[in-house]
């Protein structure tokens, strides 16, 4: 009886020892793990629960099974003009493969920075091959804009070809062919590439900030002045030549009142002039020789207050002051 106690004992003993030595082991949801045997991969977990493996010679690595966010560092990186931008990235991944990611990188620090290997060289290269206009624009719709008078908020004589010609001259709104969405989607697929060997699933690359060097700013800044004081230039330009214009047509429309008005005056001063030769020409009719008597008086009084010289009584002129009668 006592023999019995004792071999129980033992295996209690034996059955805890076992137990503390880790047979079971739980993979929590959004966890799998890989079963490493003295090293060796023997199998994969990733069905969440209660497992068993060898107590002491198997040891379970557990990696996450959900969708994780890697930042990258803002760096300086030349453009194919050989303009340096400031590029910040950003990504999102998971372990695909538990297998290949022990295999080849075995911990989740290594993976990012990894990460940070491939993906900051891709960014650099990809903007490296393009324009600057490239990075920091998604669209042409400056140059639409431009090609539209409502919509750049203008009056319809504006000419919008010559705005848009104006902006294109100053460079920043020269046609893109790509943009920076498909700059990130080639950076993207560029990446992925590269990390499928190490277990890793690269869901996608964001470009999260492009920010312009503190000496290429002030040069946008310049050239942002110059297009909008060109911009001013034309529409000051088509001020003045619509002022211009108006002053033009209201000369003209002056010209022509003061030439009807004239033109009118002149016919009523025609038809006067008429009206008087007329009643002058009755007046004379009736009675000879007062008119002629009435108009050397009215020329005495208009000539003599002013004459200054010396005329003989015996000329013609006078010959009413003189006359007998």
């Amino acid at each position: 009886m006592k023999k019995a106690g004792i071999i129980l004992a033992l295996a209690v003993a034996v059955i805890a020892g076992i137990i503390m030595l880790g047979p079971l082991y739980v993979i929590d949801e959004g966890e799998q793990a890989v079963i490493v045997q003295m090293g060796r991969i023997i199998r994969t977990v990733t069905d969440a629960g209660l497992h068993f493996k060898a107590p002491v010679i198997d040891e379970a690595v557990r990696y996450p099974k959900r969708i994780m966010a890697w930042d990258g560092e803002q760096k300086s990186m030349p453009t194919r003009e050989k303009q340096y931008i400031w590029v910040d990235v950003t990504a999102r991944w998971r372990i695909s493969d538990p297998q290949k990611f022990y295999e080849s990188i075995s911990t989740i620090d290594a993976a990012y920075s990894k990460l940070g290997e491939i993906i900051d060289s891709e960014v650099r290269t990809v903007v490296a091959e393009n324009y600057l206009r490239e990075t920091v624009r998604n669209s042409n719709i400056i140059l639409e804009r431009a090609d539209s008078p409502d919509r750049l908020g203008i009056g319809d004589s504006i000419d919008a070809s010559q705005i848009n010609t104006l902006i294109q001259t100053g460079g920043s709104a020269e046609p893109i062919q790509r943009g920076r969405r498909r700059m990130a989607e080639e950076i993207l697929a560029r990446s992925r590439r590269m990390v499928p060997e190490y277990g890793i699933e690269l869901i996608d690359v964001v470009t999260r900030q492009i920010r312009y060097s503190d000496e290429l700013t002030q040069s946008v800044y310049a050239r942002m002045i110059k297009e909008r004081n060109q911009i001013a230039q034309a529409f000051r330009s088509e001020g003045e030549g619509k002022k211009a214009e108006w002053l033009g047509r209201m000369d003209n429309e002056r010209r022509s009142i003061l030439s009807a008005a004239y033109e009118k005056a002149e016919s009523i001063r025609g038809g006067a002039d008429a009206e008087a030769t007329r009643i002058y020409a009755d007046a004379y009719n009736r009675d000879r020789s007062f008119f002629e008597f009435w108009r050397a008086l009215e020329s005495y009084q208009a000539a003599l207050p002013k004459l200054d010289m010396t005329l003989s009584t015996n000329m013609e002129y006078f010959r009413y002051l003189y006359s007998p009668r």
